[in-house]
């Protein structure tokens, strides 16, 4: 096989390429400028993409996340173009290339999945993420190491009160009454798990308020609606910021907790702010060496397993996660990682499992052996080629 990779600073790009090399394809890389370009309708682009694609035989060309200028270039070539999404929310899957038919697009998130499929789009596929558990097996862990990253609970990621996702202040030139809607709307949502019901509740009279607060216009060249971006972008990230301080907050109360974010967090006081986690190397490492590894998955992540739980248990860390509906098709509450429905919950399965060891290390045995024999790259790639060939 031969392929060309849209090469960007994406998750898992060094272990899915050294997957396509342990088989013996040929990789070429293309520099795809995902932050300084336009990746929807940019014909320059575009041209430079038929250009490297043209004459050179590839199989297909595959990138993580999807990008409508590289279907457009794929689409003109008649070459397989492979995406695999694993942000969300992610709005380039709601442009019109999408069904393009040489797509073969896949997403993490089977309640995405299912709401293109609702729209007939039959280039989707349902495809979770993985772990490297190979390369993470390699990692040694001595004595010096454990004490460095030793904790009771650790957290890797955003807070989602950083600058650049404080989206719903946008909205605040809303009316009292339209403000006090959303604000009730917001708590519903934060204590409501499987079921996403930001976008359905939001009421007509609502969302022309927030239309004339902060203007927003659907892509000309999508099918995205107005209460799916304001529902996603702007409310679910101050859903999950709100339940991520909540949580993390609770939990220092009573146990060390580390976080390990890129800014500062004065709201936590108990909190350890790390800093940033280097994800190749120093992040498995954490997860293996805290007794309890957080997943608080982003609202708008409808029913997937978010990358960052299949790290953990495939580092070998025992897992505990708010409740997504996909869990349940591959692993089991209790046996193989613990899952949570409100922060009342959480917190007695944490005190239980800090005080029984034997069965939180059992369990977190249990989860990365099922992740290293169902979900690595390897697994993953044969479920593309099964759909693609």
């Amino acid at each position: 096989m031969k392929i060309l990779f849209m090469e960007w600073k994406s998750l898992g790009q060094a272990d899915i390429v050294q997957e396509f090399g342990e088989r013996g394809w040929k990789v070429d890389f293309f520099p795809f400028p995902r932050e300084e370009e336009n990746t929807r309708l940019n014909h320059k682009l575009c041209e430079e993409i038929v250009r490297a694609i043209a004459g050179a035989g590839y199989d297909f060309v595959f990138s993580f996340n999807y990008f409508p200028v590289i279907s457009i270039a794929c689409n003109a070539c008649r070459v397989k173009y492979v995406s695999w999404t694993f942000d969300s929310p992610f709005i380039q899957l709601y442009s019109n290339t999408i069904s393009y038919p040489y797509n073969y697009v896949f997403i993490f998130d089977k309640g995405t999945c299912e709401d293109l499929w609702g729209k007939g789009i039959q280039t989707v596929y349902y495809l979770p993420m993985a772990a490297p558990v190979s390369r993470y097996d390699s990692y040694q862990l001595d004595s010096q190491t454990y004490d460095i990253y030793k904790t009771d609970i650790s957290f890797i990621g955003s807070t989602y009160k950083e600058k650049k996702n404080r989206f719903y202040e946008r909205l605040s030139g809303v009316s009292e009454k339209s403000k006090g809607y959303l604000d009730g709307l917001v708590q519903s949502q934060k204590m409501i798990y499987g079921d996403f019901i930001l976008e359905r509740l939001l009421i007509p009279e609502v969302l022309e308020d927030m239309m004339s607060a902060c203007p927003l216009a659907v892509n000309a060249d999508g099918f995205e609606r107005l209460e799916w971006v304001y529902a996603n972008y702007f409310m679910a990230r101050y859903v999950t910021a709100l339940e991520r301080e909540a949580v993390l907050n609770a939990l220092s109360h009573k146990f060390k907790v580390d976080l390990y974010t890129y800014e500062q967090t004065p709201e936590l006081e108990k909190v350890r702010n790390m800093g940033t986690a280097e994800i190749m190397k120093e992040a498995p490492l954490i997860y293996r060496c805290s007794k309890i590894n957080l997943n608080i998955s982003l609202k708008s992540i409808l029913t997937g397993i978010p990358l960052r739980a299949f790290e953990i248990m495939g580092s070998g860390g025992f897992l505990a996660s708010n409740y997504q509906e996909d869990f349940l098709e591959f692993f089991r509450p209790d046996e193989d990682f613990i899952c949570y429905m409100s922060l009342e919950e959480l917190m007695d399965k944490v005190e239980y499992y800090m005080a029984h060891e034997k069965e939180r290390l059992e369990i977190a045995e249990n989860g990365y052996r099922k992740v290293k024999m169902a979900h690595t790259y390897k697994q993953r790639v044969d479920n593309i080629l099964e759909n693609i060939m």
